[in-house]
């Protein structure tokens, strides 16, 4: 994989010098835990142990819906070195939960509402053991129908005491009478996307002697676990600590109640340790999934390809729980149109309860869903005008000033234009004919089926957007502390590292800001104040600014007694390499030298500016900051086998500043290919409500041998100046983007409409050739 523009340059050493290594902002550090992960000694939370440890295991439905008659307990108590089995009888406290809405229980009671929810749980002496116990509990069942299709959820009976809609959005932009010289029309479903962690899912709960609780999780907002297990033990929050345990890289996947609620009760009920280790079809039974989604569009445009109106409806389906689905349908409906200006748009929006598995956070949720579909749109426009599909899309593109369709004013960078252009103009890779054969690969892998005669090349382009904070009123804030004692930097704040850098940001601001070689980041637990949730690339913004404010003030304890002593301001002096000069060269000296004997600290917090619930109308300030994206993407498609090959994808993105040129490489690339994956391969099907082959055959993830050529041809630093260095999120932009651009490019090569992710190969084969 290229990346050219992310590359760093440093000036060359002079013969027989060695140059220094780059430290602070814009420089490639390394992981601050890839030693730890390459020696095998990372912290993951399947490898903790304590004395006296005891084993958990979880009783999940096997019916989509149910009504539960009875649940015995008895020969799972019975069984030999079985300690506890708890059910919702168990709870002592709040027995209905959620992260968004509060209306999941921590285990089912009267009713089942989807496959795999939680019924009981059992702690035993040996994993072997509480699994076999977990099997023995007896649940009578009296089966109901599922609602599975979210269009029959309007007019099914309720699934749930608060009904089967969690949320509608009307958004009303301009004249609902307004049309276009030309409409174009589409009907897209995106499918369900497992978060699929390669780590496996797995805790540790140990009972303290006030009666509380320590929770030890690979948790990706660990004071929201707090809260949650608090609520359900019925105990004070300071009573309840999770500490968090390395995190094995997440996608906002590390979140779900299922695991962490039965280990605490099991650990409360024995006095013991318990460990729970999650097998592969219970991480996919337990956690949530992206939302899938149907999608009816309808475009309007005069005879140029400008865009007059758009109207669409979108539908998620929930699954069983409210979750977060509020937050993704309002990222659905406010990124409709896709970075376009659109002068009228009508947008309907709804989100509803069925009894598939619940849905919840997977990168640039609600956003990616839109994405294919408005980007499957401008590929149709294209065509019924016969312009260029990139240059119908310029002549739509919004930038900085224009207004959303939620009446939001783009106030941040928005070089949408320059990003497109970018991946339009770059050169095209070889077709096969220009390269040696042993070294073309049909669609299918080195020994994919077929003849190189039925293989047809396509290109195709997606443009995405998506926000980088909460959005509608929420509260972003992050809190950290930095400290510095005998020339040794410590950070303190409860950002968790989930892949995404946060932990070597902070030690590139620190000694961007400090000159302090040696930066130590502590570890994550609840003790420390909240920072939020590691989503959408948000630490970078809200803890990393949190980090430079705190920073920037130890710095002014630093400087203010020289400045005092030389009789200046301090914002005369700098600091360098270690060194502290003056502005004149009166004053020169080392870090290490005024650092010494002293103990510096400060506390500080980033709260960005406040945004507004989207009104009656959808219109509303309801987000801050938003980062765009560009993918060109080149395919080979066997049009005879269906198959499809990524042979490229030519990538473009606003990124504020890059701060970690090739940390925010990887960033991107990895974006990329989990949107390959959305677009190609990842499809977790639920016929009738059951999880259909729950493990890595069934559900196919890309390999690096489905990864394409990743080329990332420009990277737009222009500053967003409310942020903290300006800097934007890269993660789940690319996500977003990368599903649309491929199968515009499978579109391009084939002349099918192509209008359902995962792309099926049915929906690739061209008849009557």
């Amino acid at each position: 994989m290229s990346n050219e523009a992310a590359t760093v340059q440093t000036a060359e050493a002079a013969p027989g010098e060695e140059t220094a290594p780059r430290r602070g902002l814009g420089a490639s550090l390394p992981a601050a835990d890839a030693r730890a992960k390459t020696e095998g000694t990372f912290p993951y939370a399947a490898d903790l142990w304590a004395e006296g440890l005891l084993w958990a295991a979880v009783l999940r439905s096997p019916h989509p819906h149910a009504r539960i008659k009875s649940i015995d307990t008895t020969h799972a108590r019975e069984m030999p070195g079985v300690r506890a089995v708890v059910t919702h009888e168990d709870v002592p406290g709040a027995s209905v939960l959620g992260r968004g809405t509060a209306d999941r229980p921590v285990f089912a009671s009267e009713v089942v509402r989807h496959h795999g929810e939680p019924l009981a749980a059992v702690a035993a002496d040996h994993p072997d053991t509480a699994r076999m116990a977990a099997a023995a509990v007896i649940v009578e069942y009296e089966v109901l129908d599922p609602v599975t299709d979210p269009e029959q959820a309007f007019e099914a009976e309720p699934l749930h005491p608060d009904g089967n809609l969690i949320r509608h959005i009307p958004l009303r932009h301009g004249d609902a009478d307004a049309v276009g010289e030309v409409v174009v029309e589409g009907l897209y479903r995106i499918g369900r996307q497992d978060p699929a962690p390669i780590g496996a899912e797995a805790g540790l709960a140990v009972p303290r002697p006030d009666g509380g609780v320590e929770l030890y999780l690979a948790s990706t907002d660990p004071h929201g676990d707090r809260d949650l297990a608090a609520a359900a033990f019925g105990l004070q929050q300071d009573q309840v600590k999770v500490v968090v345990t390395g995190v094995p890289g997440a996608t906002a996947d590390r979140e779900d109640q299922s695991f962490q609620l039965p280990l605490g009760l099991l650990a409360l009920k024995t006095g013991c340790p318990v460990k729970l280790a999650a097998t592969r079809e219970e991480s996919f039974l337990g956690h949530t999934h992206r939302h899938p989604t149907l999608l009816r569009y309808r475009h309007h445009a005069d005879a140029e390809g400008k865009l007059v109106k758009v109207e669409a409806q979108i539908l998620l389906d929930a699954g069983a729980y409210a979750g977060t689905s509020s937050d993704a349908l309002a990222a659905a409906v406010a990124f409709a149109c896709g970075p376009y200006v659109v002068p009228h748009a009508f947008i309907e929006g709804w989100a509803v309860r069925t009894n598939n598995p619940p849905s919840g956070h997977v990168r640039g949720e609600g956003a990616m869903q839109v994405c294919a579909a408005y980007e499957a749109q401008m590929d149709k426009l294209a065509k019924k005008l016969g312009l260029d599909p990139a240059e119908v899309r310029l002549r739509n593109v919004m930038a900085t000033g224009d207004v959303l369709p939620t009446g939001q004013t783009v106030t941040c960078p928005a070089p949408v234009a320059e990003l497109l252009e970018a991946v339009r103009d770059v050169p095209l890779p070889p077709l096969p004919k220009d390269t040696p054969e042993d070294e073309w690969l049909l669609p299918g892998g080195p020994e994919g089926a077929g003849e190189p005669g039925a293989v047809r090349r396509g290109v195709g382009y997606g443009l995405g957007m998506v926000h980088m904070l909460g959005a509608e009123g929420a509260d972003e804030v992050s809190t950290a502390t930095v400290r510095v004692q005998n020339g040794v930097a410590t950070v303190l704040c409860a950002a968790v590292e989930t892949g995404q850098g946060f932990s070597t940001l902070a030690r590139q601001i620190v000694q961007e800001t400090l000159g302090v070689d040696e930066v130590h980041v502590v570890p994550v637990d609840t003790d420390q104040p909240p920072a939020g949730a590691g989503c959408r690339g948000r630490h970078t913004w809200v803890s990393g600014g949190a980090v430079e404010r705190a920073a920037k003030m130890v710095r002014t304890q630093l400087l203010q007694p020289l400045a005092h002593k030389f009789g200046m301001s301090t914002e005369l002096l700098q600091i360098t390499d270690g060194k502290i000069t003056s502005y004149d060269g009166v004053l020169s000296t080392t870090v290490t030298e005024a650092l010494d004997g002293k103990e510096l600290w400060a506390t500080a917090q980033c709260r960005p500016h406040p945004t507004e619930p989207l009104d009656d109308a959808g219109q509303g300030d309801a987000f801050v900051g938003i980062s765009f994206c560009a993918i060109r993407a080149v395919v080979d498609v066997d049009i005879e086998l269906g198959s499809v090959r990524v042979v490229e994808m030519a990538v473009a993105q606003d990124v504020g500043r890059v701060l970690n040129p090739a940390q925010l490489a990887a960033r991107i690339e990895a974006g990329v290919t989990q949107g390959l994956g959305a677009a190609l391969t990842e499809n977790l099907r639920t016929p009738r409500g059951l999880i259909r082959r729950p493990d890595l055959t069934g559900y196919a993830l890309p390999t690096a041998l489905d990864a394409p050529d990743i080329r990332i041809v420009k990277l737009v630093e222009e500053r967003d100046v409310v942020a903290p260095f300006g800097a934007k999120s890269v993660s789940a932009v690319p996500v977003v983007t990368a599903p649309a651009a491929i199968a515009s490019a499978v579109r391009a090569a084939t002349g099918r409409p192509v209008n359902r992710l995962p792309i099926r190969p049915q929906a690739a084969v061209v008849t009557g050739n």
